[in-house]
């Protein structure tokens, strides 16, 4: 399998770290999608949700501000406040999707639709 090695830090440790076969990240132009191969770049993110598509599985984490260097063979995310959306048992997922509302909500962008972003979270739920 073709894969691409993602770790996502925030200002309190690691994440997340592993290898992912895509990943969509909310840029501040707009969401993107980043597979093997990918040209490289740098990008501000703005509040959203990273979606990683792993070999069994998707899993999710809500954001709200951060950058990304990416390249061929990896991508590095430092974001300021990050959420896991499907990890844990049901009943942390819920106090977790509660949390990313708050942590989203918190942000004071007007350039933003919070309520997009509230959605994208709900669909996790």
């Amino acid at each position: 399998m073709n894969t691409i090695k993602l770790s996502i830090v925030t200002p309190n440790g690691m994440i997340f770290e592993g290898d992912v076969k895509s990943v969509t990240l909310p840029g501040k132009e707009g969401e993107f999608g980043v597979l093997p191969g990918h040209a490289s770049l740098v990008s501000t993110l703005t509040v959203g949700v990273i979606v990683m598509e792993k070999e069994n599985s998707t899993d999710a984490i809500a954001i709200n501000w951060g950058h990304v260097k990416v390249n061929e063979t990896s991508v590095d995310v430092l974001v300021d406040g990050a959420i896991a959306l499907t990890s844990g048992e049901g009943s942390e997922i819920a106090a977790n999707i509660e949390a990313a509302k708050e942590l989203v909500s918190s942000v004071k962008d007007s350039n933003v639709s919070l309520a997009a972003v509230e959605a994208r979270i709900n669909s996790f739920a």
